[in-house]
């Protein structure tokens, strides 16, 4: 089968960052189903791994996708063959960007009816990272009340967290950050009740739209230089706050002034450690396409390239790379 990925780290715009190759049609476990890909989606997760993870080879990048089930394992229960699906794959397995794909039933939703493959391939890594931050990490419910900042909202986790939380938490004040036009016409037209800049100073910025402070931080940022400082200015005492980067090397104590907690969301977390409760994200991809269908939650993407190949796939990464992306970039054979 045809598959796109990378056998040495490259920068983008190197002819070879991604390459096609032909390889074999993976082979199910008995949870596996294997799905015939007609979408996908690039994440920040598929550029750090194409730029600095060890490709022992060839390697599939890919990890959002939506396609059709062709085959299962002999213990699946949840899908038949034929089924449309979406899902978000695993960090330790081949990915995405091709032909078919095994990916394990406990990790995968049905796909929303009512949106098109490439739609579809939009949501689910950022679905999971923005239900579990909200509801597991920060264990928000439909009576919870107070503020949440959502620091680069316009991005696509921040996208889809701004819309889950005004349906399934209503009475929380949802604040968005945004530093250009665009991006804050965005934030705004997904239901965020403020937009704020997070250029200059981010602390005096938020604090002018919730004197108060906030009860709860999202985050994207906190590896830059003095955002950590910002979120301590800007929570209320025993606040939370979610982050989902890599800094390098984070100090937290100053949080303890204001008994602080910080939470680290990983959506990949459930299918690496193969822990008791992954079919949890099962059960939360059919709730968001629940909400999609109902016409609640809408789509993330705001660019669609066509068909799935090397060179689209290397222009999405181009453009996520460049950290001016709004929303999410799809591939599709559609």
């Amino acid at each position: 089968m045809a598959a796109v990925g990378y056998s040495a780290n490259r920068p983008i715009d190197a002819p070879d960052a991604l390459i096609s190759s032909t390889i074999p049609v993976p082979k199910i476990g008995p949870h596996d189903l294997l799905v015939e890909v007609r979408a996908v989606s690039v994440n920040p997760v598929d550029v750090k791994q194409r730029a600095h993870a060890n490709p022992g080879g060839f390697r599939v990048l890919g990890y959002d996708a939506a396609g059709v089930v062709v085959a299962r394992g002999e213990s699946v229960t949840l899908f038949e063959e034929g089924a449309h699906v979406y899902y978000a794959g695993a960090i330790d397995r081949p990915g995405s960007n091709a032909h078919y794909q095994a990916v394990d039933e406990r990790i995968v939703g049905r796909k929303p009816a009512s949106l098109s493959w490439a739609d579809a391939a939009a949501l689910p890594l950022t679905a999971l990272t923005a239900y579990e931050a909200l509801f597991d990490k920060l264990q928000l419910t439909e009576t919870s009340s107070g503020t949440l900042l959502i620091v680069g909202a316009a991005g696509g986790v921040g996208s889809i967290m701004i819309q889950l939380a005004k349906v399934l938490a209503p009475r929380v004040r949802v604040i968005g950050t945004a530093s250009r036009p665009e991006t804050q016409d965005w934030v705004r037209s997904l239901g965020a009740d403020e937009v704020v800049d997070h250029a200059g100073d981010l602390a005096e910025n938020v604090l002018a739209a919730a004197p108060d402070g906030v009860d709860w931080i999202f985050t994207a940022a906190s590896a830059k230089p003095g955002a950590v400082d910002s979120y301590v200015r800007i929570a209320k005492p025993f606040g939370q706050i979610v982050a989902i980067d890599d800094p390098h090397h984070l100090d937290v104590v100053s949080l303890k002034g204001k008994a602080l907690s910080w939470h680290w969301e990983f959506m990949f977390a459930r299918s690496l450690r193969q822990t008791a409760d992954m079919i949890e994200q099962h059960r939360i991809l059919d709730r968001v396409a629940e909400l999609v269908d109902e016409g609640r939650v809408r789509t993330t993407a705001t660019e669609r390239l066509s068909p799935i190949g090397p060179q689209n796939l290397i222009a999405a990464h181009r453009i996520v790379e460049s950290g001016r992306a709004i929303g999410k970039v799809v591939v599709s054979d559609e």
